[in-house]
Protein backbone atom coordinates (compact mmCIF):
# COMPACT_ATOMS: atom_id res chain seq x y z
CA UNK A 1 0.00 0.00 0.00
CA UNK A 2 2.74 2.43 0.90
CA UNK A 3 4.16 1.55 -2.71
CA UNK A 4 1.09 2.41 -4.40
CA UNK A 5 0.85 5.70 -2.50
CA UNK A 6 4.42 6.65 -3.27
CA UNK A 7 3.58 5.90 -7.11
CA UNK A 8 0.28 7.17 -7.31
CA UNK A 9 2.04 10.51 -6.27
CA UNK A 10 4.24 10.23 -8.65
CA UNK A 11 1.74 9.60 -11.34
CA UNK A 12 -0.28 12.82 -10.93
CA UNK A 13 3.03 14.79 -10.32
CA UNK A 14 3.60 13.91 -14.07
CA UNK A 15 2.71 15.84 -17.26
CA UNK A 16 -0.79 14.49 -18.27
CA UNK A 17 -1.21 16.70 -21.13
CA UNK A 18 -1.82 13.17 -23.24
CA UNK A 19 -5.23 12.80 -21.44
CA UNK A 20 -6.99 16.05 -22.92
CA UNK A 21 -6.53 14.56 -26.47
CA UNK A 22 -7.68 11.32 -25.11
CA UNK A 23 -11.74 10.91 -25.65
CA UNK A 24 -13.91 8.08 -23.77
CA UNK A 25 -17.26 8.15 -25.81
CA UNK A 26 -20.29 6.81 -23.67
CA UNK A 27 -23.03 4.88 -25.98
CA UNK A 28 -25.78 3.73 -24.96
CA UNK A 29 -25.71 -0.68 -25.55
CA UNK A 30 -29.13 -1.89 -26.91
CA UNK A 31 -30.07 -4.90 -24.45
CA UNK A 32 -33.69 -5.80 -25.92
CA UNK A 33 -32.26 -9.19 -27.96
CA UNK A 34 -30.56 -10.77 -24.61
CA UNK A 35 -33.21 -9.58 -22.20
CA UNK A 36 -35.87 -11.09 -24.52
CA UNK A 37 -33.81 -14.37 -23.94
CA UNK A 38 -32.89 -14.36 -20.66
CA UNK A 39 -36.71 -13.76 -19.96
CA UNK A 40 -37.71 -16.40 -21.97
CA UNK A 41 -35.44 -18.93 -20.13
CA UNK A 42 -36.80 -17.60 -16.86
CA UNK A 43 -40.29 -18.61 -17.63
CA UNK A 44 -39.58 -22.12 -19.53
CA UNK A 45 -37.88 -22.46 -16.28
CA UNK A 46 -40.72 -21.55 -14.10
CA UNK A 47 -43.27 -23.40 -16.47
CA UNK A 48 -41.00 -26.58 -15.51
CA UNK A 49 -41.30 -25.83 -12.15
CA UNK A 50 -37.77 -24.81 -11.30
CA UNK A 51 -38.03 -22.02 -9.63
CA UNK A 52 -34.71 -21.63 -8.31
CA UNK A 53 -33.40 -21.40 -11.80
CA UNK A 54 -36.51 -19.23 -12.89
CA UNK A 55 -35.71 -16.57 -9.98
CA UNK A 56 -31.81 -16.76 -10.86
CA UNK A 57 -32.75 -16.11 -15.18
CA UNK A 58 -35.77 -13.38 -13.74
CA UNK A 59 -32.85 -11.12 -11.71
CA UNK A 60 -30.29 -11.52 -14.54
CA UNK A 61 -32.96 -9.82 -16.38
CA UNK A 62 -33.58 -7.04 -14.40
CA UNK A 63 -29.51 -6.61 -13.97
CA UNK A 64 -29.52 -5.79 -17.94
CA UNK A 65 -32.46 -3.61 -17.98
CA UNK A 66 -30.06 -0.67 -17.71
CA UNK A 67 -31.07 2.70 -17.96
CA UNK A 68 -34.01 1.10 -16.37
CA UNK A 69 -36.31 3.65 -18.16
CA UNK A 70 -35.55 2.41 -21.15
CA UNK A 71 -36.66 -1.35 -20.41
CA UNK A 72 -39.57 -0.17 -17.74
CA UNK A 73 -41.68 -2.98 -18.81
CA UNK A 74 -39.25 -5.86 -18.92
CA UNK A 75 -38.16 -4.79 -15.14
CA UNK A 76 -41.28 -4.12 -13.40
CA UNK A 77 -42.43 -7.73 -15.39
CA UNK A 78 -39.32 -10.03 -14.26
CA UNK A 79 -39.93 -8.37 -11.07
CA UNK A 80 -43.43 -9.45 -10.52
CA UNK A 81 -42.58 -12.68 -12.06
CA UNK A 82 -39.17 -12.61 -9.06
CA UNK A 83 -42.08 -12.07 -6.20
CA UNK A 84 -44.94 -14.44 -7.32
CA UNK A 85 -42.21 -17.11 -6.83
CA UNK A 86 -41.00 -15.21 -3.61
CA UNK A 87 -44.40 -15.58 -2.33
CA UNK A 88 -45.68 -18.64 -2.90
CA UNK A 89 -42.14 -20.37 -0.72
CA UNK A 90 -42.91 -18.07 1.81
CA UNK A 91 -40.44 -15.47 1.94
CA UNK A 92 -42.50 -12.72 2.26
CA UNK A 93 -40.18 -9.87 2.79
CA UNK A 94 -37.50 -10.43 -0.01
CA UNK A 95 -40.54 -10.31 -1.99
CA UNK A 96 -41.53 -6.63 -0.55
CA UNK A 97 -37.53 -5.29 -1.02
CA UNK A 98 -38.27 -6.38 -4.43
CA UNK A 99 -41.49 -4.96 -5.13
CA UNK A 100 -40.52 -1.51 -3.84
CA UNK A 101 -37.64 -1.51 -6.67
CA UNK A 102 -40.51 -1.91 -9.26
CA UNK A 103 -42.95 1.29 -7.39
CA UNK A 104 -40.79 3.80 -8.60
CA UNK A 105 -41.07 2.95 -12.53
CA UNK A 106 -44.77 1.84 -12.88
CA UNK A 107 -45.27 5.42 -14.96
CA UNK A 108 -42.85 4.38 -17.16
CA UNK A 109 -44.28 1.28 -18.31
CA UNK A 110 -46.11 0.85 -21.38
CA UNK A 111 -49.11 -1.32 -20.05
CA UNK A 112 -51.23 -1.03 -17.23
CA UNK A 113 -50.65 -4.89 -16.48
CA UNK A 114 -47.60 -3.85 -14.91
CA UNK A 115 -48.55 -1.71 -12.39
CA UNK A 116 -52.14 -3.53 -11.60
CA UNK A 117 -49.60 -6.95 -10.94
CA UNK A 118 -47.48 -4.94 -8.82
CA UNK A 119 -50.32 -3.00 -6.21
CA UNK A 120 -51.89 -7.23 -6.20
CA UNK A 121 -48.87 -8.57 -4.97
CA UNK A 122 -48.18 -6.04 -2.22
CA UNK A 123 -51.68 -6.31 -1.55
CA UNK A 124 -51.06 -10.07 -1.00
CA UNK A 125 -47.74 -9.32 1.10
CA UNK A 126 -49.97 -7.52 3.15
CA UNK A 127 -52.45 -10.47 3.41
CA UNK A 128 -49.76 -13.17 3.99
CA UNK A 129 -48.34 -10.74 6.55
CA UNK A 130 -51.72 -9.74 8.47
CA UNK A 131 -52.54 -6.51 7.86
CA UNK A 132 -55.90 -6.69 5.80
CA UNK A 133 -56.22 -3.00 5.97
CA UNK A 134 -53.42 -2.74 3.88
CA UNK A 135 -54.37 -5.68 1.77
CA UNK A 136 -57.36 -3.45 0.93
CA UNK A 137 -55.57 -0.85 -0.06
CA UNK A 138 -53.60 -2.04 -2.73
CA UNK A 139 -56.26 -3.68 -3.87
CA UNK A 140 -58.06 -0.31 -4.43
CA UNK A 141 -55.11 1.06 -5.79
CA UNK A 142 -55.00 -2.15 -8.48
CA UNK A 143 -58.67 -1.77 -9.49
CA UNK A 144 -58.18 1.74 -10.24
CA UNK A 145 -55.85 1.11 -12.89
CA UNK A 146 -57.44 -1.74 -14.14
CA UNK A 147 -58.92 -1.63 -17.41
CA UNK A 148 -60.61 -4.52 -18.86
CA UNK A 149 -63.82 -5.75 -17.20
CA UNK A 150 -62.28 -9.60 -16.80
CA UNK A 151 -59.47 -7.97 -14.42
CA UNK A 152 -61.71 -5.29 -12.51
CA UNK A 153 -63.88 -8.57 -11.55
CA UNK A 154 -60.80 -10.19 -10.50
CA UNK A 155 -59.59 -7.63 -8.16
CA UNK A 156 -63.23 -7.14 -6.52
CA UNK A 157 -62.89 -11.07 -5.77
CA UNK A 158 -60.15 -10.66 -4.04
CA UNK A 159 -61.60 -7.64 -2.11
CA UNK A 160 -64.33 -9.50 -1.06
CA UNK A 161 -62.24 -12.51 0.26
CA UNK A 162 -60.14 -9.95 2.25
CA UNK A 163 -63.34 -8.59 3.38
CA UNK A 164 -64.16 -12.36 4.19
CA UNK A 165 -60.57 -12.48 6.43
CA UNK A 166 -62.26 -9.65 7.96
CA UNK A 167 -65.58 -11.53 9.14
CA UNK A 168 -67.44 -8.79 7.06
CA UNK A 169 -69.12 -11.65 5.09
CA UNK A 170 -72.48 -9.08 4.15
CA UNK A 171 -69.97 -6.43 2.35
CA UNK A 172 -68.26 -9.97 0.65
CA UNK A 173 -71.67 -10.97 -0.87
CA UNK A 174 -72.60 -7.15 -2.18
CA UNK A 175 -69.56 -7.19 -4.11
CA UNK A 176 -69.81 -10.84 -5.04
CA UNK A 177 -73.51 -11.61 -6.52
CA UNK A 178 -73.20 -8.86 -9.09
CA UNK A 179 -69.98 -10.38 -10.46
CA UNK A 180 -71.71 -14.06 -10.35
CA UNK A 181 -74.87 -13.27 -12.62
CA UNK A 182 -72.68 -12.88 -15.44
CA UNK A 183 -69.97 -14.87 -16.77
CA UNK A 184 -67.14 -12.49 -17.49
CA UNK A 185 -64.40 -13.75 -20.11
CA UNK A 186 -60.84 -12.87 -20.35
CA UNK A 187 -60.60 -12.35 -23.99
CA UNK A 188 -56.99 -12.31 -23.58
CA UNK A 189 -56.14 -15.80 -22.24
CA UNK A 190 -59.65 -17.99 -22.35
CA UNK A 191 -58.35 -20.31 -20.13
CA UNK A 192 -58.58 -17.97 -17.10
CA UNK A 193 -62.66 -17.70 -17.55
CA UNK A 194 -63.25 -20.68 -15.70
CA UNK A 195 -60.68 -20.32 -13.18
CA UNK A 196 -61.87 -17.05 -12.06
CA UNK A 197 -65.95 -18.24 -12.24
CA UNK A 198 -65.01 -21.09 -10.22
CA UNK A 199 -63.25 -18.63 -7.48
CA UNK A 200 -65.93 -16.20 -7.39
CA UNK A 201 -68.66 -18.47 -6.90
CA UNK A 202 -65.93 -20.55 -4.12
CA UNK A 203 -65.56 -17.03 -2.39
CA UNK A 204 -69.63 -16.30 -2.34
CA UNK A 205 -70.61 -19.48 -1.25
CA UNK A 206 -68.37 -19.50 1.97
CA UNK A 207 -69.50 -15.68 2.91
CA UNK A 208 -72.93 -17.54 2.43
CA UNK A 209 -71.87 -20.49 4.67
CA UNK A 210 -69.94 -17.64 7.32
CA UNK A 211 -73.08 -15.45 7.29
CA UNK A 212 -75.85 -18.32 8.49
CA UNK A 213 -79.28 -18.73 6.84
CA UNK A 214 -78.16 -19.01 3.47
CA UNK A 215 -78.13 -23.09 3.67
CA UNK A 216 -79.69 -23.73 -0.28
CA UNK A 217 -77.64 -20.27 -1.17
CA UNK A 218 -74.27 -21.61 -0.06
CA UNK A 219 -74.66 -25.00 -1.54
CA UNK A 220 -75.48 -23.77 -5.33
CA UNK A 221 -72.69 -21.73 -5.12
CA UNK A 222 -70.39 -24.32 -3.98
CA UNK A 223 -71.70 -27.20 -6.25
CA UNK A 224 -71.47 -24.91 -9.07
CA UNK A 225 -67.84 -23.82 -8.18
CA UNK A 226 -66.89 -27.55 -8.00
CA UNK A 227 -68.56 -28.47 -11.13
CA UNK A 228 -66.76 -25.90 -13.01
CA UNK A 229 -63.48 -26.46 -11.40
CA UNK A 230 -63.58 -30.32 -12.41
CA UNK A 231 -63.75 -29.26 -15.69
CA UNK A 232 -60.10 -27.70 -15.35
CA UNK A 233 -58.08 -31.36 -14.46
CA UNK A 234 -56.47 -29.21 -11.62
CA UNK A 235 -55.90 -31.01 -8.01
CA UNK A 236 -54.69 -28.05 -6.80
CA UNK A 237 -58.14 -25.57 -7.37
CA UNK A 238 -60.34 -29.07 -6.08
CA UNK A 239 -58.57 -28.74 -2.26
CA UNK A 240 -60.36 -25.55 -1.81
CA UNK A 241 -64.19 -27.32 -3.03
CA UNK A 242 -63.87 -30.56 -1.28
CA UNK A 243 -62.84 -28.48 1.56
CA UNK A 244 -65.52 -26.01 1.30
CA UNK A 245 -67.96 -29.10 1.23
CA UNK A 246 -66.43 -30.41 4.82
CA UNK A 247 -67.19 -26.59 6.44
CA UNK A 248 -70.80 -27.02 5.33
CA UNK A 249 -71.00 -30.36 6.04
CA UNK A 250 -69.88 -29.76 9.54
CA UNK A 251 -71.92 -26.53 9.99
CA UNK A 252 -75.30 -28.55 9.20
CA UNK A 253 -73.99 -31.31 10.65
CA UNK A 254 -73.36 -34.66 8.27
CA UNK A 255 -70.44 -36.36 9.92
CA UNK A 256 -70.24 -38.95 6.86
CA UNK A 257 -70.37 -36.45 4.25
CA UNK A 258 -68.07 -34.15 5.87
CA UNK A 259 -65.49 -36.89 6.23
CA UNK A 260 -66.00 -37.99 2.38
CA UNK A 261 -65.33 -34.34 1.74
CA UNK A 262 -62.35 -33.86 4.27
CA UNK A 263 -60.60 -37.36 2.20
CA UNK A 264 -61.23 -36.10 -1.03
CA UNK A 265 -59.48 -32.59 -0.36
CA UNK A 266 -56.71 -34.45 1.40
CA UNK A 267 -56.64 -36.35 -1.26
CA UNK A 268 -56.23 -33.50 -4.05
CA UNK A 269 -53.57 -32.01 -1.85
CA UNK A 270 -51.37 -35.06 -2.02
CA UNK A 271 -51.97 -35.31 -5.91
CA UNK A 272 -51.12 -31.67 -6.25
CA UNK A 273 -47.81 -32.02 -3.72
CA UNK A 274 -49.09 -29.09 -1.76
CA UNK A 275 -46.99 -29.96 1.52
CA UNK A 276 -49.01 -26.75 3.61
CA UNK A 277 -52.80 -28.01 2.28
CA UNK A 278 -51.90 -31.39 3.29
CA UNK A 279 -51.35 -30.23 6.37
CA UNK A 280 -53.94 -28.24 6.39
CA UNK A 281 -56.22 -31.39 5.56
CA UNK A 282 -55.14 -33.30 7.91
CA UNK A 283 -56.62 -31.32 10.75
CA UNK A 284 -60.01 -31.10 9.28
CA UNK A 285 -59.38 -35.14 9.16
CA UNK A 286 -57.86 -35.52 12.44
CA UNK A 287 -61.43 -33.83 13.48
CA UNK A 288 -63.69 -35.79 10.88
CA UNK A 289 -62.54 -39.42 11.02
CA UNK A 290 -62.90 -42.39 14.25
CA UNK A 291 -60.27 -42.61 16.40
CA UNK A 292 -58.16 -45.05 15.33
CA UNK A 293 -58.18 -43.36 11.88
CA UNK A 294 -57.44 -39.47 13.80
CA UNK A 295 -54.20 -41.54 15.41
CA UNK A 296 -52.77 -42.48 12.21
CA UNK A 297 -53.48 -38.80 10.80
CA UNK A 298 -52.06 -37.41 13.74
CA UNK A 299 -48.76 -39.34 13.05
CA UNK A 300 -48.49 -38.45 9.55
CA UNK A 301 -49.46 -34.98 10.75
CA UNK A 302 -46.34 -34.87 12.71
CA UNK A 303 -43.88 -36.07 10.47
CA UNK A 304 -44.60 -33.47 7.63
CA UNK A 305 -45.18 -30.61 9.63
CA UNK A 306 -41.34 -31.45 10.78
CA UNK A 307 -40.25 -32.07 7.10
CA UNK A 308 -42.34 -28.98 5.51
CA UNK A 309 -40.04 -26.89 8.05
CA UNK A 310 -36.76 -28.28 6.57
CA UNK A 311 -37.77 -28.16 2.97
CA UNK A 312 -38.81 -24.19 3.52
CA UNK A 313 -35.25 -23.35 5.31
CA UNK A 314 -34.00 -25.45 1.82
CA UNK A 315 -36.21 -23.28 -0.31
CA UNK A 316 -34.88 -20.10 1.41
CA UNK A 317 -31.63 -20.86 0.80
CA UNK A 318 -31.98 -21.81 -2.95
CA UNK A 319 -33.51 -18.92 -3.48
CA UNK A 320 -30.87 -17.03 -1.46
CA UNK A 321 -28.22 -18.27 -3.53
CA UNK A 322 -29.93 -17.36 -6.78
CA UNK A 323 -30.28 -13.94 -5.73
CA UNK A 324 -26.60 -14.02 -4.53
CA UNK A 325 -25.84 -15.27 -7.75
CA UNK A 326 -27.75 -12.93 -9.68
CA UNK A 327 -25.46 -9.79 -8.03
CA UNK A 328 -22.58 -11.64 -8.57
CA UNK A 329 -22.79 -12.16 -12.07
CA UNK A 330 -23.76 -8.53 -12.47
CA UNK A 331 -21.00 -6.81 -10.47
CA UNK A 332 -18.66 -9.71 -12.77
CA UNK A 333 -19.75 -8.53 -16.41
CA UNK A 334 -19.63 -4.33 -14.53
CA UNK A 335 -16.06 -5.56 -13.72
CA UNK A 336 -15.70 -6.62 -17.34
CA UNK A 337 -16.72 -3.37 -18.48
CA UNK A 338 -14.64 -1.30 -16.13
CA UNK A 339 -11.39 -3.69 -17.45
CA UNK A 340 -12.31 -2.97 -21.08
CA UNK A 341 -11.70 0.68 -20.43
CA UNK A 342 -8.83 0.07 -18.05
CA UNK A 343 -6.93 -1.23 -20.86
CA UNK A 344 -8.07 1.24 -23.40
CA UNK A 345 -6.74 3.77 -21.38
CA UNK A 346 -3.19 1.94 -20.61
CA UNK A 347 -2.64 1.91 -24.49
CA UNK A 348 -2.66 5.65 -24.06
CA UNK A 349 -0.66 5.14 -21.20
CA UNK A 350 2.19 3.70 -22.78
CA UNK A 351 3.53 6.25 -24.49
CA UNK A 352 3.26 8.99 -22.05
CA UNK A 353 4.01 6.61 -18.83
CA UNK A 354 7.40 5.48 -17.30
CA UNK A 355 7.44 2.24 -15.83
CA UNK A 356 6.74 3.43 -12.29
CA UNK A 357 2.92 3.37 -13.85
CA UNK A 358 2.66 -0.12 -14.41
CA UNK A 359 3.83 -0.89 -10.98
CA UNK A 360 1.41 1.13 -9.51
CA UNK A 361 -1.52 -0.40 -11.91
CA UNK A 362 -0.11 -3.84 -10.95
CA UNK A 363 0.20 -3.09 -7.18
CA UNK A 364 -3.11 -1.36 -6.75
CA UNK A 365 -5.03 -3.79 -8.23
CA UNK A 366 -3.68 -6.78 -6.25
CA UNK A 367 -4.08 -5.18 -3.03
CA UNK A 368 -7.68 -4.41 -4.12
CA UNK A 369 -8.25 -8.04 -4.86
CA UNK A 370 -6.55 -9.24 -2.14
CA UNK A 371 -9.08 -6.84 0.39
CA UNK A 372 -11.82 -7.60 -1.47
CA UNK A 373 -10.65 -11.37 -1.54
CA UNK A 374 -10.73 -11.38 2.31
CA UNK A 375 -13.36 -9.18 3.58
CA UNK A 376 -15.78 -11.58 1.18
CA UNK A 377 -13.89 -15.18 3.00
CA UNK A 378 -14.66 -13.60 6.17
CA UNK A 379 -18.19 -12.19 5.85
CA UNK A 380 -19.10 -15.85 4.20
CA UNK A 381 -17.51 -17.64 7.38
CA UNK A 382 -18.94 -14.85 10.24
CA UNK A 383 -22.24 -15.22 8.48
CA UNK A 384 -22.29 -19.21 7.90
CA UNK A 385 -21.46 -20.08 11.69
CA UNK A 386 -24.01 -17.07 12.87
CA UNK A 387 -26.58 -19.32 10.60
CA UNK A 388 -25.25 -22.53 12.55
CA UNK A 389 -25.78 -21.53 15.43
CA UNK A 390 -29.39 -19.68 14.99
CA UNK A 391 -30.35 -22.83 13.88
CA UNK A 392 -29.16 -24.55 16.52
CA UNK A 393 -30.77 -21.95 19.07
CA UNK A 394 -34.30 -22.85 17.53
CA UNK A 395 -33.75 -26.66 17.38
CA UNK A 396 -33.67 -26.60 20.91
CA UNK A 397 -35.85 -24.16 21.57
CA UNK A 398 -38.53 -26.34 19.68
CA UNK A 399 -37.48 -29.13 21.61
CA UNK A 400 -38.08 -27.69 24.48
CA UNK A 401 -41.08 -26.10 24.12
CA UNK A 402 -42.95 -28.95 21.88
CA UNK A 403 -41.78 -32.56 23.28
CA UNK A 404 -43.63 -32.45 26.43
CA UNK A 405 -46.79 -31.00 24.56
CA UNK A 406 -46.60 -33.48 21.97
CA UNK A 407 -45.69 -36.73 24.80
CA UNK A 408 -48.97 -35.57 26.42
CA UNK A 409 -51.15 -35.54 23.03
CA UNK A 410 -49.83 -39.02 22.14
CA UNK A 411 -50.66 -40.25 25.52
CA UNK A 412 -54.05 -38.88 25.19
CA UNK A 413 -54.63 -40.26 22.15
CA UNK A 414 -53.74 -43.67 23.55
CA UNK A 415 -56.08 -43.48 26.98
CA UNK A 416 -59.06 -41.63 25.87
CA UNK A 417 -62.04 -42.16 23.58
CA UNK A 418 -62.11 -39.58 20.26
CA UNK A 419 -65.33 -40.27 19.15
CA UNK A 420 -66.68 -38.85 22.68
CA UNK A 421 -66.96 -34.78 21.96
CA UNK A 422 -65.52 -33.53 25.10
CA UNK A 423 -62.53 -35.47 24.72
CA UNK A 424 -62.23 -34.43 20.60
CA UNK A 425 -62.16 -30.59 22.02
CA UNK A 426 -59.20 -31.73 24.57
CA UNK A 427 -57.96 -32.87 21.78
CA UNK A 428 -58.40 -29.76 19.20
CA UNK A 429 -57.39 -27.85 22.04
CA UNK A 430 -53.88 -29.82 22.45
CA UNK A 431 -53.31 -29.29 18.97
CA UNK A 432 -54.04 -25.53 18.81
CA UNK A 433 -51.48 -25.22 22.01
CA UNK A 434 -49.09 -26.78 20.17
CA UNK A 435 -49.53 -24.33 16.68
CA UNK A 436 -49.62 -21.17 19.10
CA UNK A 437 -46.24 -22.51 20.25
CA UNK A 438 -44.75 -22.98 17.21
CA UNK A 439 -46.49 -19.52 15.97
CA UNK A 440 -44.54 -17.94 18.57
CA UNK A 441 -41.32 -19.05 18.09
CA UNK A 442 -41.43 -18.13 14.67
CA UNK A 443 -41.90 -14.80 15.75
CA UNK A 444 -39.12 -14.52 18.25
CA UNK A 445 -37.13 -15.53 15.30
CA UNK A 446 -38.62 -13.11 12.74
CA UNK A 447 -37.19 -9.92 11.12
CA UNK A 448 -38.03 -7.06 13.42
CA UNK A 449 -39.23 -3.38 11.88
CA UNK A 450 -36.73 -0.49 13.08
CA UNK A 451 -38.46 2.15 11.20
CA UNK A 452 -41.49 4.71 11.96
CA UNK A 453 -43.54 1.03 12.85
CA UNK A 454 -41.12 -0.05 15.81
CA UNK A 455 -43.51 1.36 18.66
CA UNK A 456 -46.69 0.00 16.94
CA UNK A 457 -45.14 -3.58 16.14
CA UNK A 458 -43.59 -3.92 19.56
CA UNK A 459 -47.10 -2.82 21.51
CA UNK A 460 -48.79 -6.00 19.34
CA UNK A 461 -45.54 -8.61 20.25
CA UNK A 462 -46.43 -7.49 23.98
CA UNK A 463 -49.92 -8.17 23.52
CA UNK A 464 -49.78 -11.35 22.13
CA UNK A 465 -48.71 -12.89 25.87
CA UNK A 466 -51.94 -11.24 27.11
CA UNK A 467 -54.70 -14.31 27.42
CA UNK A 468 -57.48 -14.87 29.48
CA UNK A 469 -55.32 -15.67 32.96
CA UNK A 470 -52.65 -12.31 32.31
CA UNK A 471 -53.40 -8.85 31.56
CA UNK A 472 -50.19 -6.69 30.42
CA UNK A 473 -50.19 -3.02 30.92
CA UNK A 474 -47.71 -1.02 28.84
CA UNK A 475 -47.14 2.72 30.19
CA UNK A 476 -44.54 5.40 28.35
CA UNK A 477 -43.78 3.53 25.03
CA UNK A 478 -44.74 6.69 22.75
CA UNK A 479 -43.57 8.84 25.75
CA UNK A 480 -40.65 9.89 23.64
CA UNK A 481 -38.95 9.74 20.10
CA UNK A 482 -37.65 6.26 19.19
CA UNK A 483 -36.21 7.45 15.83
CA UNK A 484 -32.93 8.97 17.28
CA UNK A 485 -32.47 5.47 19.23
CA UNK A 486 -30.45 3.38 17.00
CA UNK A 487 -31.57 0.52 15.29
CA UNK A 488 -29.53 -2.04 17.44
CA UNK A 489 -30.89 -1.10 20.65
CA UNK A 490 -34.34 -1.30 19.19
CA UNK A 491 -33.92 -4.90 18.10
CA UNK A 492 -32.30 -5.57 21.29
CA UNK A 493 -34.76 -4.09 23.54
CA UNK A 494 -37.44 -6.61 21.28
CA UNK A 495 -35.86 -8.99 21.91
CA UNK A 496 -35.15 -8.77 25.44
CA UNK A 497 -38.65 -8.32 26.50
CA UNK A 498 -39.53 -11.69 24.13
CA UNK A 499 -37.21 -13.45 26.36
CA UNK A 500 -38.50 -12.38 29.58
CA UNK A 501 -42.36 -12.54 29.01
CA UNK A 502 -41.32 -15.85 27.52
CA UNK A 503 -39.46 -17.43 30.48
CA UNK A 504 -42.26 -15.73 33.04
CA UNK A 505 -44.91 -17.31 31.06
CA UNK A 506 -43.46 -20.70 31.98
CA UNK A 507 -41.84 -19.59 35.34
CA UNK A 508 -44.63 -17.46 36.92
CA UNK A 509 -47.87 -17.61 37.74
CA UNK A 510 -48.83 -13.78 37.41
CA UNK A 511 -52.56 -12.47 36.66
CA UNK A 512 -51.05 -9.11 36.18
CA UNK A 513 -48.23 -7.31 34.39
CA UNK A 514 -46.92 -4.02 33.57
CA UNK A 515 -43.86 -2.72 31.56
CA UNK A 516 -43.08 0.87 31.92
CA UNK A 517 -40.59 2.75 29.62
CA UNK A 518 -38.73 5.76 31.35
CA UNK A 519 -36.63 8.59 29.83
CA UNK A 520 -33.87 9.72 31.99
CA UNK A 521 -31.46 11.79 30.81
CA UNK A 522 -29.51 9.92 28.47
CA UNK A 523 -30.76 6.61 29.52
CA UNK A 524 -33.90 3.99 28.66
CA UNK A 525 -34.71 2.46 31.33
CA UNK A 526 -37.27 -0.52 31.45
CA UNK A 527 -39.35 -2.16 34.45
CA UNK A 528 -41.39 -5.43 34.34
CA UNK A 529 -43.24 -5.83 37.23
CA UNK A 530 -45.46 -8.38 37.85
CA UNK A 531 -47.72 -9.85 41.20
CA UNK A 532 -46.76 -13.68 40.96
CA UNK A 533 -45.43 -15.15 43.80
CA UNK A 534 -44.08 -18.38 42.17
CA UNK A 535 -40.85 -17.00 40.68
CA UNK A 536 -39.03 -16.63 44.18
CA UNK A 537 -38.92 -20.32 44.47
CA UNK A 538 -37.31 -20.16 41.05
CA UNK A 539 -34.48 -17.38 41.25
CA UNK A 540 -32.07 -19.88 40.29
CA UNK A 541 -33.45 -21.46 37.49
CA UNK A 542 -34.60 -17.60 36.22
CA UNK A 543 -30.93 -15.95 36.34
CA UNK A 544 -29.62 -18.48 34.10
CA UNK A 545 -32.29 -18.95 31.45
CA UNK A 546 -31.53 -15.13 31.69
CA UNK A 547 -27.62 -15.40 30.94
CA UNK A 548 -28.55 -15.03 27.41
CA UNK A 549 -30.76 -11.65 28.06
CA UNK A 550 -27.96 -10.64 30.10
CA UNK A 551 -25.56 -10.81 27.56
CA UNK A 552 -27.92 -8.97 24.74
CA UNK A 553 -27.85 -6.22 27.42
CA UNK A 554 -24.49 -6.07 27.47
CA UNK A 555 -23.41 -5.12 24.19
CA UNK A 556 -25.34 -2.29 24.21
CA UNK A 557 -23.70 -1.24 27.09
CA UNK A 558 -26.58 -1.61 29.30
CA UNK A 559 -27.23 -3.38 32.79
CA UNK A 560 -29.76 -5.63 33.67
CA UNK A 561 -31.28 -5.45 37.76
CA UNK A 562 -33.34 -8.24 39.62
CA UNK A 563 -35.13 -7.19 42.71
CA UNK A 564 -34.97 -10.48 44.66
CA UNK A 565 -36.26 -8.23 47.84
CA UNK A 566 -40.03 -7.96 46.43
CA UNK A 567 -43.10 -8.79 48.50
CA UNK A 568 -45.77 -8.13 46.20
CA UNK A 569 -44.70 -9.66 43.13
CA UNK A 570 -41.66 -9.80 41.04
CA UNK A 571 -39.80 -7.24 39.28
CA UNK A 572 -36.56 -6.66 36.65
CA UNK A 573 -35.36 -3.94 35.08
CA UNK A 574 -33.20 -3.09 32.25
CA UNK A 575 -31.26 0.09 31.17
CA UNK A 576 -28.93 1.32 28.47
CA UNK A 577 -27.72 4.49 27.06
CA UNK A 578 -29.33 6.22 24.34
Amino acid sequence: MLISIIGLALYYSTPISWAKSLKINHTKTDHSVEIKQTMDKANAFWDSGKTDSAIFYFNKTQSLCVPIEDYADDYVGSLNNSVEILQRNGDYYEAETKLIKAFPYLDKTTNVKYAVNAYTFMAYHYYYTYDNEKALHYHKKALKKAVSTFRKARILSEIAFTYMQQKKYQEAVNLLEPLVKYKIEDKITPSNTNIQRASILYNLGLSYLRLGNHKEQAFKCLNESLEVTLTLNDDYELIGNYYAFYLYYSKYNNPELKKINAIKAYNCAKKAKSITNQINMLTGLIEADDAKNSKKHWEVYSRMIDSLAVSRKKAKNQFADAIYNSKKDKDENLELKNQKAEKELELQRQKNRSYISYVVIFVSIGSLVFIIFYVITKGRKESNNEVFKNEMRISEKLQFELEKDIDKILSFTENYNLEEEENKEKFLFYLNNIYSKTRNISRENSEIATNENFEKDLKEMISGYTNQKLNIIVNGLNAFSWKKIDRVKKITVSRVLQEILDHMKTLNDASLASITFKKEERNIQIVYIDNGKKISSEYFILEKRLQNVENRIKTIKGTLNFDKESENGFKISFKFPI
